[in-house]
């Protein structure tokens, strides 16, 4: 059994057949955890769809009833990049709602992983780049509603900037960004994170994680989160087809332990969202994104087990 909650829907598997974006990895993922027996079926927790209110703290009201009512132009459709369909709209609500009880259970429990979400191109008025609403603005935002939290951390080692992110929080000194990301890559124009942090192609293993412990040390010395939200992306990976860095699944596990890490030393509860993905092979992104899992169980236990000591 693992030390914290894990928040999976089937209703987040989108069925898109050939798509790039692999949607059954949701499935397979939630599979693979049962059949390793890293996670049993008491590890899960179901979400509710995200409440239309807390949607449109993020969104416009036009944008959302538009979506609501497939009223989209065929120009928006094209730019999120996937079909639009009534299941894709409640898909996208469920990922938001996943995100949400995510980060609720994190503060309660240090920790806790949605098996979906990170759609972190999604901005207040449009979807793009396969995002259709911005789950983890969604969820911060909820918090901050509820004054579980005043201040989050973004940390984003998608392949990609996430421009949804920078500009939803633009300008707001309660939500620090930091977004680690390929620089000759989408999106173009990049709008500006707290922090951006433009990699050239091929970077690797050893590469990335100094750099990513550069930063990591530099934005919690700047400043003091009371949540962090990871969005760890398996496209740093270097077989993905969407991306250009050169990880290999297992600087990628090193990435994740490092992230936990300063979270685990610094106090901070985490919500994980299992961001973009795209290798030649499914089975390679559920690798990744199931060594996540594993690097959260394992800082998880770490700090238990810390707890534990300091009471005796």
């Amino acid at each position: 059994m693992l030390p914290f909650k894990l928040i999976y829907h089937e209703g987040y598997d989108l069925n898109l057949g050939a798509h790039v974006f692999p949607s059954q990895k949701y499935r397979l993922i939630r599979d693979k955890l049962l059949e390793d027996g890293i996670a049993t079926q008491d590890d899960f927790l179901v979400p509710q769809p995200a409440a239309d209110p807390d949607v449109l703290r993020v969104h416009s009201r036009e944008y959302v009833y538009k979506l609501k009512t497939g009223t989209l132009s065929r120009t928006e459709i094209m730019r999120m990049e996937v079909p639009y369909s009534r299941k894709l709209v409640e898909a996208c609500w469920l990922a938001a709602g996943g995100s949400i009880l995510a980060s609720q259970r994190a503060l309660e429990d240090g920790w806790a992983a949605n098996i979906g979400g990170g759609f972190h191109h999604a901005c207040p008025d449009h979807g793009e780049g396969f995002c259709v609403i911005h789950d983890v603005a969604v969820a911060i935002r909820r918090l901050q509603f509820d004054g579980a939290i005043e201040r989050a951390i973004v940390v984003d080692t998608d392949v990609h900037q996430g421009n949804g992110t920078a500009v939803i929080f633009g300008g707001d000194t309660n939500v620090y960004t930091l977004s680690l990301h390929q620089e000759h890559n989408y999106p173009v124009p990049k709008p500006p994170s707290t922090v951006d942090v433009d990699l050239p192609d091929g970077t690797d293993d050893e590469q990335y994680l100094a750099i990513l412990e550069k930063h990591l040390h530099q934005a919690f010395h700047d400043f003091a989160p009371q949540l962090l939200v990871y969005l760890a992306g398996a496209d740093p990976y270097r077989e993905d087809q969407l991306g250009g860095l050169a990880l290999t699944i297992e600087g990628l596990g090193r990435r994740d332990a490092l992230v936990f890490d300063y979270a685990r030393r610094n106090g901070v509860p985490v919500a994980i969202t299992l961001a973009g993905g795209y290798a030649r092979r499914v089975a390679d992104t559920v690798a990744i994104h199931v060594g996540t899992i594993v690097a959260a169980r394992d800082a998880a236990r770490q700090s238990q087990n810390r707890a534990s000591s300091q009471v005796r």
